[in-house]
């Protein structure tokens, strides 16, 4: 028997891979000598029979193994911030530059979209001359400068988690919390992190719809940080609506720079970037505790210093050196617009978030499928809240959209996800914290 077929026996079995095996196995997804099929059946194996937390922190440190880990000698702790993804979700953008003004080091490894979410990478790209692929010498020499990047992957961070996601993919085995939480720690760790907030969200535009499924992940991913050698601590948070007003690449950038220049601030946008930095400066050392910290991440953002120093990373990352100033001259806009007027009054007592997402994929904001181009200034503005009170005839939401059939399709698409009714309590933007 091969090395790979009794180690695929042993998880089936209910028995958990020694570290050693665990770490031959990584190391195979990322060579080669594991093969599809193999690694679909271990993918499977785990998602029916788990590995336990030994086993968990066994197989996440193998992955982040399985390339290069990041080691910095840097005056701070260097820490970072992690979300399971959301509508509306562009905390990243606040949080990396008010961190940065906080004293810390962030270089903060991000991802695309995913199904109905939106990705940090795609956002910035949506700047002209943004460039998230930065070699590991420049990506140094920022961090020593500006304390704060926010970059892709390399293909030499965790290869096997690489592999094995786009296996886990093709094989309905997604859905694994013991694999979720490997692929994202591996990266993270991979980074080089002392510290570790997660923002793992609950509700309709949401991975995890249920107060169940979102505090299992938060609990796995906490333990198995932790036990991987890195503070972390988690934050269950409201995807029963969307977060911000915006769902779009370019669209989203601007309500970020709106609110940390104090043009038009979102609360909830920035309530939950102060809640999360504080939570990471903690974690870190920095503050005596999360209450304190919320306050430093509030006064870098209402001071305007972390607007400056989100522009200097912007620049120093290939975008325009006066972003900041000249936002939405710089932005790319849609050719149409279109309102989407309310078809009765009522108060909004639900959002379909998983609905409002698909809109914006298709409207050519996100990706049917790996490989797609993404259009940055498609997408929602101006999106209602749950608790609004409606009047007929008044929007619900506006359209961004390439050609007036795109428009027509989403107004009705738009119109399903809202429901209209009494007055309903609203839930609260943080359920609970997850900790050590």
């Amino acid at each position: 028997m091969t090395e790979a077929r009794r180690i695929i026996a042993q998880i089936r079995d209910g028995l958990v891979p020694s570290v050693e095996d665990l770490r031959w196995f990584s190391q195979g997804l990322a060579s080669g000598a594991v093969t599809d099929a193999q690694a679909g059946a271990f993918a499977m194996a785990v998602l029916l029979k788990g590995l336990g937390e030994a086993g968990c922190v066994a197989l996440t440190r193998a992955m982040r193994d399985s390339g290069d880990v990041l080691h910095w000698d840097l005056p701070g702790p260097v820490i970072d911030k992690h979300s399971t993804g959301g509508i509306g979700d562009s905390v990243s953008l606040l949080l990396a530059p008010a961190l940065a003004v906080c004293g810390a080091f962030v270089p903060m490894v991000s991802g695309r979209g995913l199904g109905h979410t939106g990705g940090t990478l795609d956002k910035l790209e949506a700047i002209p001359g943004f460039r998230t692929a930065l070699p590991e010498d420049a990506l140094r020499r920022q961090i020593a400068d500006l304390r704060c990047a926010i970059v892709a992957a390399s293909a030499q961070i965790a290869p096997a988690d690489r592999r094995l996601y786009a296996v886990r993919d093709v094989t309905a085995t997604v859905e694994s919390v013991d694999l979720i939480t490997a692929s994202i720690l591996s990266k993270k760790l991979a980074a080089g992190l002392e510290a570790l907030v997660l923002d793992v969200k609950m509700g309709s535009g949401a991975f995890m719809p249920d107060m169940d499924r979102a505090e299992a992940l938060a609990q796995a991913l906490v333990r198995t940080a932790n036990g991987a050698g890195c503070k972390t601590a988690a934050l269950i948070t409201d995807m029963s609506q969307p977060l911000a007003s915006t769902a779009g690449n370019a669209l989203e950038v601007i309500e970020v720079m709106e609110t940390l220049t104090g043009g038009a601030v979102n609360a909830r946008l920035w309530d939950l970037t102060c809640a999360l930095g504080g939570e990471a400066l903690a974690l870190a050392g920095m503050v005596t505790d999360a209450e304190e910290g919320e306050g430093m991440i509030a006064e870098a953002l209402d001071s305007g210093a972390a607007a400056e120093r989100f522009g200097q990373m912007v620049a120093a990352q290939g975008g325009p050196h006066d972003f900041v100033d000249c936002y939405a001259d710089r932005l790319p806009g849609a050719p149409v617009l279109r309102e989407v007027p309310c078809p009765d009054a009522g108060v909004v007592v639900a959002i379909d978030g998983f609905a409002l997402g698909q809109v914006v994929v298709g409207l050519g904001g996100g990706r049917l499928r790996e490989g797609d181009r993404i259009n940055p200034t498609v997408g929602l503005s101006d999106m209602v809240g749950l608790g609004a009170v409606m009047h007929r005839g008044v929007p619900l939401a506006r359209i961004h959209a390439a050609t007036d059939a795109d428009a027509d399709r989403a107004v009705a698409q738009v119109l399903a996800a809202y429901q209209l009714g009494e007055a309903a309590p609203l839930p609260p933007l943080v359920f609970k914290r997850v900790g050590p």
